[in-house]
């Protein structure tokens, strides 16, 4: 069980919640849930219906589509988000590597800490929005050979 400065520490990391006030951080992370799995665990799977984004607080998972890894997430990364933001299916599977712990915050959480605190809305933009810039720049060095 983390304790609320656990809590807060973990989830200050997470960029779309980095700027945000203590006190805020303090409520949200109140209402999210501490899940446990062991290594080789299904979190999700590819085209499930996705309505939490997660934390992870110990340990690391593949994003994966079959056999092709596309990332590895470690301690006080997230996941999961896009399904939250979208309501899209999952783009992807994950799996845990090995034993981790996590925080979950669901889309009705997240879009009532977004209703008290407008800023979060905003945080949100500008993480999406860098992720697509590096995604961007990713495919402009493949384009252009030089990789």
């Amino acid at each position: 069980m983390l304790s609320s400065v656990d809590r807060l520490l973990f989830v200050r990391r997470v960029p779309i919640f980095k700027e945000l006030r203590d006190d805020f951080i303090v409520r949200l992370t109140s209402v999210m849930h501490e899940l446990h799995f062991s290594a080789n665990h299904t979190i999700f799977r590819q085209g499930e219906e996705g309505r939490s984004l997660y934390i992870v607080v110990s340990g690391r998972v593949k994003v994966h589509i079959g056999d092709k890894q596309l990332a590895v997430v470690e301690q006080g990364k997230y996941f999961g988000e896009m399904a939250v933001f979208d309501t899209q299916p999952r783009s992807a599977n994950v799996t845990t590597l090995e034993s981790c712990e996590f925080l979950e915050l669901t889309q009705e959480q997240l879009y009532d800490a977004i209703e008290e605190t407008p800023e979060i809305a905003v945080n949100i933009i500008r993480e999406l929005s860098r992720l697509v810039r590096r995604l961007n720049e990713n495919i402009n060095v493949t384009v252009s050979g030089r990789h």
